[in-house]
């Protein structure tokens, strides 16, 4: 009992509330852009850090304001790797929010203008990578991470592990009510009982909530 207590402090400690989000925004407002989206795009789609750094333009639908993951970026033996998702149903469409949408678009403008600034140094020719450097090749797998733990320390943000935005994404909309089968494709589990599994106490806490908000219907009035 002392055991399941202690692992569900901690995975309520583990993720961010709306106004740890909000805080989160505000420190990172003089962020270099492109961290700033990699942030929202944690947040707002759920993305693991593998599909964050696969993105490419071609990939990213600003009209209907959708993400295709068909690919991956990890570590290999000898250095970082272009592949696809682990799973079939990693393989997604993810939908986000028109404000991410419009952030896009002024990250796209930004994102060309630093290529033509880069001139001769830009050697990729074959991907248009969303988050690169200044030659335009990728980020290195554990780029974000290195980034993440100066960033949480230099602005004293609550530090939690990178991947647990992903967590924290799963846990918003389990408070707004959103059903575990559409988080579950959002998130790109292999099967509903992976998300019932991780998030299952945050679902069950909202199950609560929402058995409350009926106490109304059935308590006689005098």
């Amino acid at each position: 009992m002392k055991k399941n207590l202690a692992f569900m402090m901690k995975e309520e400690s583990s993720v961010y509330d709306e106004e740890e989000v909000a805080s989160l925004f505000e420190a990172a407002i003089n962020e270099p852009f492109h961290w700033r989206i990699y942030l929202m795009l944690s947040l707002a789609a759920g993305l693991r850090r593998s599909e964050c750094l696969g993105l490419e333009w071609k990939h990213v639908d600003l009209e209907k304001g959708t993400l295709d993951i068909t690919q991956v970026i990890v570590r290999g033996k000898s250095g970082s790797v272009i592949k696809t998702p682990k799973s079939k149903k990693s393989k997604r469409l993810v939908s986000i929010p028109s404000s991410v949408v419009e952030e896009l678009k002024h990250y796209k403008l930004h994102w060309k203008k630093e290529k033509m600034k880069s001139r001769d140094m830009w050697i990729e020719n074959e991907h248009e990578w969303l988050f690169c450097n200044e030659d335009g090749t990728h980020f290195y797998p554990t780029t974000p991470t290195t980034w993440w733990r100066r960033f949480t320390k230099r602005v004293n943000v609550r530090f939690i592990r990178l991947h647990y935005l992903r967590h924290t994404s799963a846990t918003l909309l389990i408070n707004q009510g959103v059903h575990a089968k559409i988080i579950s494709e959002r998130l790109g589990h292999s099967d509903i009982k992976v998300t019932m599994n991780t998030y299952g106490h945050a679902l069950r806490k909202a199950d609560h909530e929402a058995a409350n908000k009926l106490d109304t219907l059935f308590i006689k009035k005098s």
